[in-house]
């Protein structure tokens, strides 16, 4: 073993207690790794800089971006509205109808987004139809984990050991290689989750609320909100007149949260969505969420020459029109965690209002603004409809677990369904038949997405998730360091020593096996990335075909089932769930190992080993 291998895997192991700390951000790790690769000598510039150059890195940014049209034309929520509509009043049909419609919809576009539109919609479901939410939940990530197994482009690591399979062979998979396998894993999936979902306790969802969708009043009451909403107007000569609310500071001097202001406009009155820079005029009707009480109310009237005005309903449900709230909680990796309302100034960044935070199924109401937020906390936030519908393509710092039924349903290019429909389709097309690139079939894909209005520029920079794509650019050159330097033979020979005897299918099971259990602790992109490159070599050893070795990875990488915390998809439904870690191992395992056996059996059946 020289000094240089022992330099990568020594850094390798730094790079993965780094990523099962979390500290920094994988992303931020994956920077790192490309800087200390060249200068330790180890690789050249080139070599290290390589994977901003990698046609399937780009895929993947435009895969987000259909993903993301298919979202913003309402595509996805129609999928959840006729999946309620169609399950009734049966849990049965409910929980087959939704693992098949996760699974085909995360088949062309982000797991972690599909089960992000879902929870929400699971949740009310849950709540019509006096379901624990924990029978639902863990179903719901299952299937969005086994969405990866039903198409090439469903999840980063399929694109990796693909890729890594056209640079040593010169062809990869097919579209539909994958399909197979998901197929079997998602039948099996269901029936296994039918029967193991009475393993998941937890008490029926929302009281056994009739109700679909919760109002803005009932989240009123949830959150305690009722008598801490004011109307005051700005009388003339007052000394709020032609300041902005950054340099009045309402918040911390007087702890009024202005939610809108109400300003004449020609004959019209609108409402306004204020930031730090909105200056105050005379005659503007201030709609604050005011913590403030008696005498200090009259105070702050008396004072800034304000004039009380009435409500025509309670904590402004009558301005539902321009005002809306959306419960949120703060999945892990999320920036708010660890900061108060108040320093993450939501205002200013996204134009929402915290007003409430429930915490172990508590409402806090004093020293809301200062009280240090936490991993699943769940923030009550109002603001315009628009702010709140752009908090779900966010998914890295919010997840939106409820939306009031006062919401407009109409998605913001609803009527460009048809246009993403059909760009969707010719993206597929030109993959299945190999006509063009995976690659410039997805760009095609976007342009047309594009062409078509279903979505514009800004959206779909903000659709792509950056941080995965640095993290693969990150770790394509680590994978070749171990190359370089002999890692991958040294994996490869100690494996082939150890159980080259006992027959291919041993090996593959080992394999998956190992692929698995490295992606407990790191990320499956980034488990693909290192463990591609010892299939390949794994086989080349043996002297077998590389793919069935290949496809037992790409597989084991979405088998993700085993803990909370061994994919995005898992720790979205922690919450909603209310689950515990041993939730997950308790029917994770099992699965895992299920899915193990059908890929030992399959594999070698439709990719023979010689």
């Amino acid at each position: 073993m020289n000094l240089e291998l022992l330099w990568v895997l020594g850094l390798l192991a730094i790079v993965v207690a780094l990523f099962i700390i979390n500290r920094p951000r994988m992303d931020v790790v994956a920077l790192l790794v490309i800087l200390a690769l060249p200068l330790s000598g180890v690789l050249t510039l080139e070599q290290a800089l390589a994977g901003f150059s990698d046609p399937n890195v780009v895929l993947i940014a435009a895969l987000f971006v259909i993903g993301e049209g298919l979202v913003r034309t309402g595509i996805a929520y129609r999928i959840g509205e006729w999946l309620s509509e169609t399950a009734g009043n049966s849990e049965v049909r409910l929980l087959v109808l939704l693992m098949v419609a996760v699974a085909l919809l995360g088949s062309v576009m982000s797991s972690t987004g599909v089960v992000a539109i879902f929870i929400p919609i699971v949740l009310s479901i849950a709540a019509r139809l006096r379901v624990a939410p924990g029978r639902l939940m863990m179903p719901l990530s299952f299937a969005g984990l086994i969405s990866g197994m039903l198409s090439l482009v469903a999840t980063p690591p399929n694109v990796v050991v693909h890729s890594e399979l056209v640079r040593h062979l010169g062809s990869g998979f097919s579209f539909f290689s994958f399909t197979p396998f998901g197929l079997v894993v998602l039948l099996l999936g269901v029936g296994y989750m039918l029967l193991t979902r009475t393993w998941l306790k937890g008490e029926a969802g929302d009281q056994g609320r009739e109700q679909s969708r919760r109002t803005l009043h009932d989240l009123v009451l949830d959150y305690r909100l009722s008598g801490r909403e004011r109307r005051l107007r700005i009388r003339p000569h007052s000394p709020l007149i032609g300041h902005s609310l950054g340099e009045l500071k309402l918040r911390t001097r007087h702890g009024a949260n202005v939610i809108g202001i109400e300003r004449q406009h020609h004959l019209t009155t609108r409402v306004l969505n204020p930031d730090s820079a909105t200056v105050l005029h005379q005659g503007d009707v201030l709609l604050l969420d005011l913590f403030a009480e008696g005498d200090n109310l009259r105070s702050l009237c008396q004072s800034m020459l304000l004039e009380p005005l009435r409500f025509k309903a309670a904590y402004f449900i009558d301005q539902s029109q321009e005002l809306g709230m959306a419960e949120v909680s703060l999945p892990p990796g999320s920036a708010l965690i660890g900061q108060t309302v108040l320093a993450t100034a939501l205002r200013s960044r996204y134009g929402l209002n915290v007003v409430g935070l429930r915490r172990e199924q508590s409402a806090i109401d004093e020293q809301l603004l200062e009280t240090p937020l936490r991993m699943g906390d769940t923030l009550l936030m109002v603001g315009p409809w628009k702010a709140i519908r752009q908090l779900q393509t966010l998914p890295h710092d919010f997840l939106v677990l409820s939306l009031p039924a006062e919401i407009d349903q109409v998605a913001p290019a609803r009527r460009r369904a048809p246009q993403a429909l059909l760009s969707l389709a010719v993206m597929v097309v030109l993959m299945v038949s190999g006509l063009v690139p995976n690659v410039v079939a997805a760009l095609v894909g976007c342009l047309l997405m594009g062409a078509g209005r279903c979505i514009d520029m800004n959206s779909a920079y903000r659709a792509i998730h950056w941080p995965s794509l640095v993290l693969i650019v990150g770790m394509l050159p680590f994978a070749l360091a171990l190359q370089k330097t002999g890692g991958i033979d040294l994996v490869v020979s100690t494996l082939v020593q150890l159980i080259g005897g006992a027959g291919p299918q041993v090996m593959l099971a080992c394999l998956f096996a190992l692929t698995a259990v490295i992606g407990l602790f790191i990320s499956n992109t980034a488990t693909a990335v290192l463990m591609a490159p010892v299939a390949i070599s794994t086989a080349s050893q043996l002297g077998l075909s590389p793919y069935p070795f290949a496809m037992t990875v790409a597989l084991a990488a979405s088998a993700a089932f085993m803990t909370p915390v061994s994919s995005p998809v898992n720790t979205l439904v922690l919450g909603p769930g209310q689950y515990r870690f041993g939730d997950f191992v308790k029917v994770g395992v099992p699965f895992t190992l299920l899915v193990m056996l059908v890929t030992v059996v399959m594999v070698p059946w439709l990719f023979p080993l010689s």
